[in-house]
């Protein structure tokens, strides 16, 4: 265990993984070394997650194996969602946690680092000042996390939307925008580094700029990054909110050939009263007209969408309806998970009145119709020849997504032979399965 050596272990999503790219990039120009084995870290932070049960849990164990194995002079940091939100609670149970620092502070890492040295032993120290947003511009730290020739990009942080089981305006905080000139420049400088695929994401990218007095702010930032880096090959957006896909927008992603023709759109249910008690937009008209109109300005367009199952109050009729409109608007992808319990939010008054194995049993057919459907939009490709961003290569195999799989979600193509990662290989398509697809290349 050499001084000024980092491991940090990033958990949850790739907002995260941003964050904690971004807190290495501010370690480093402090003088730390990163290093991939925690044993061998005189620092190891813990960049978790806190979102739901399922991702708090593992929060918990990791921290706790940590704890348990930390060897003398080491420093233990847990960071992140989990620590904003639940403070004290979290050092109480592990012991051998030194240091707090919450998701919305994450830029004074280095900060941390120093005071704890400087620290009584056995003392935890609490870094979580009330600041109304997360993140902020830092010079000279990149907002992007690299993964081959893809690379995530956040272009916000924080929520202001009145969801009732979501604990991330409790986390995150309000919006705060990028400034499209920054975002604007870290797009060129992974171009320049020989990135193809830029992954634009935020809690909502559709808030996108609303902060900043600005109008239809994401479709004007798409804008100016297409004319701005015009030799980007793959500009993907995710997470946008239901309702505020605007005409605009539609257009701008429709008429710049390095958008990708992918939209994430969380629709969480699709009946009207389970949305209302999600406090969601539940206009299910709107959503069905603009899929419409999504689709006809482009006709290849891949959707991916979320859903809760087992909601507090979800009827089994309202259940049959959510498989009814997953038949009828016929999405390319969609995920699924059971309600979590998450106190403090607004639906903390509904409780958890659905038994367990009601959920589970709801998810589990849920997935059959979705998976069903998935096959049938799969099985329309085979014939056609699609652009494939590699992934990976080895024994005899590569492994890439088109432009209809996004990263770590999404399904894979799969050919014979070994192309280089992070390039583009043309496939064409002779096999169909629920999520991936096989081919040959040409």
């Amino acid at each position: 265990m050499k001084k000024d050596t980092v491991c940090i272990i990033s958990l949850g999503c790739a907002k995260n993984t941003v964050d904690s790219e971004s807190m290495a990039q501010v370690l480093g120009r402090d003088g730390f070394q990163l290093v991939e084995d925690p044993a061998r870290a005189e620092v190891v932070v813990v960049n978790t997650c806190g979102f739901i049960g399922d991702a708090r849990e593992e929060s918990y164990a990791v921290l706790q194996e940590l704890s348990e194995n930390k060897k003398s002079g080491q420093l233990l940091i847990a960071a992140g969602c989990l620590t904003q939100r639940y403070r004290e609670t979290v050092a109480g149970q592990m012991p051998g946690i030194d240091g707090i620092l919450g998701t919305r502070r994450w830029m004074d890492i280095a900060q941390v680092v120093r005071a704890l040295r400087e620290a009584r032993p056995g003392k935890t120290l609490y870094h979580l000042p009330e600041v109304p947003t997360s993140g902020g511009e830092v010079a000279g730290v990149l907002r992007t996390a690299i993964q081959g020739g893809s690379a995530y990009l956040k272009i916000a942080d924080g929520c202001r939307r009145p969801c009732a089981f979501c604990a991330i305006p409790l986390i995150k905080g309000l919006p705060a925008s990028r400034p499209v000139g920054s975002i604007v420049t870290e797009v060129k400088s992974l171009r320049d580094t020989g990135i193809n695929e830029v992954v634009l994401i935020a809690q909502d990218t559709t808030d996108y700029g609303t902060d900043l007095g600005m109008t239809d702010g994401l479709a004007e930032l798409l804008d100016r990054v297409t004319r701005d880096v015009p030799d980007l090959p793959w500009l993907r957006v995710m997470y946008a909110y239901p309702g505020f896909v605007t005409d605009r927008l539609i257009d701008v992603m429709a008429s710049r050939p390095q958008i990708l023709h992918y939209l994430d759109i969380p629709l969480q249910h699709g009946h009207p009263d389970t949305l209302k008690r999600m406090k969601r937009p539940h206009n299910l008209d709107w959503v069905r007209n603009t899929l419409q109109k999504m689709r006809t300005a482009m006709p290849d367009l891949a959707i991916r969408s979320t859903f809760i199952v087992g909601y507090p109050g979800e009827t089994e009729a309202e259940f049959n309806a959510l498989l009814e409109f997953m038949r009828e608007i016929r999405l390319d992808r969609a995920g699924a998970f059971t309600f979590s319990f998450e106190p403090g939010t607004a639906s903390e008054p509904l409780g958890d009145p659905i038994p367990a194995e009601v959920k589970q049993e709801r998810l589990q057919r849920f997935m059959e119709v979705q998976e069903q459907i998935s096959l049938e939009k799969n099985q329309a490709m085979v014939g056609q020849t699609l652009q494939v961003l590699v992934e990976g290569a080895g024994d005899g195999i590569t492994v890439g997504r088109t432009y209809r799989d996004a990263p770590e979600i999404d399904g894979l193509v799969i050919c014979p032979g070994e192309a280089e990662m992070g390039t583009f290989i043309q496939v064409r398509i002779d096999g169909a399965m629920a999520h991936d697809l096989s081919g040959q290349r040409v």
